[in-house]
């Protein structure tokens, strides 16, 4: 499989100074990369690994691995990025995108790495990629991502969220087919092949998000469909609002049923322990 060359990449090129030794944009078989020794992180969780894998097989690798030279000819070390090598060996990738960095110094790869997401054209997926790649191998925070890109810490959680679409809906992002807009509600099915199904005929027949947002509440209303086969019943504005409102504020799919009868039902979705926990804290700070 063809690693596919991102806008990421060629604008993290564009930004090392091309006088630096040793130093550049490139793409590297995998079999000359090894781990790095020092690398404190012993444990990578094999699902999460092959669920990373899946995605590069539909998408490509979004984000260059930061290597340095190693001691033999042609031999190279990671630096930043271990996980990403690791799963683009799953997906059978014999290659795959690296910047070569001089011994390992990677001090003025975080500001160039954030220097071009302001200033690319980055896909939507390109860009929660890049995110991605700030917290994990530079240690940054959603918050502090969002300091350095402009963006509210929300907004950085939103964009983030795209990365655990099912990969066919990936794919269906990363070619056009579909928007961020349309793809976000989509997060809030639990069955992965619901959601691709909503995906498939939502570029096939050229939903406009809302109406992929009504499929989605009908299947979060009625779980036990396995498909959606009419729109849910139209709810007040009021309700759409502040279910819009919720999702901004905690960054994250809101689904809110309402009762003929008075009450109804709040659905959070949240994907993962450390994500539980932000929005908890986040409910307290609003308590």
């Amino acid at each position: 499989m063809a690693v596919r060359k991102t806008g990421l990449g060629r604008g993290l090129d564009a930004l090392i100074p091309a006088d630096r030794p040793s130093s550049g944009f490139t793409t590297l078989a995998v079999d000359l990369i090894s781990p790095n020794p020092a690398q404190p992180r012993e444990h990578f969780d094999e699902d999460a690994l092959e669920s990373l894998a899946a995605s590069i097989r539909e998408v490509g690798v979004l984000q260059p691995v930061v290597v340095r030279q190693g001691k033999g000819e042609g031999q190279y070390i990671l630096v930043a990025g271990e996980r990403r090598w690791r799963a683009a060996r799953h997906a059978g990738l014999t290659e795959i995108p690296a910047m070569i960095r001089a011994g390992d110094d990677v001090s003025g790869l975080t500001e160039a790495l954030i220097e071009n997401v302001q200033r690319e054209d980055l896909t939507p997926l390109e860009e929660a990629a890049a995110y991605r790649q700030l917290m994990e191998d530079f240690g940054l925070t959603h918050e502090q991502v969002g300091e350095r890109v402009g963006k509210s810490r929300s907004a950085i959680s939103n964009t983030l969220r795209l990365l655990q679409l099912p990969p066919p809906v990936q794919a269906l992002l990363t070619r056009g087919a579909l928007s961020a807009g349309h793809c976000r509600p989509l997060l809030g099915v639990e069955d992965p092949a619901v959601a691709v199904g909503l995906a498939r005929r939502a570029a096939e027949e050229g939903w406009p998000v809302r109406r992929v947002e009504q499929e989605v509440r009908a299947v979060v209303e009625s779980p036990e469909r396995p498909r959606p086969e009419r729109s849910a019943p139209v709810r007040p504005a009021e309700v759409l609002e502040l279910e819009d409102a919720l999702a901004e504020r905690l960054g994250t799919p809101i689904a809110i049923a309402m009762r003929s009868g008075g009450g109804g039902r709040l659905t959070i979705r949240f994907g993962s322990l450390d994500d539980l926990e932000r929005i908890y804290r986040l409910v307290l700070e609003g308590s």
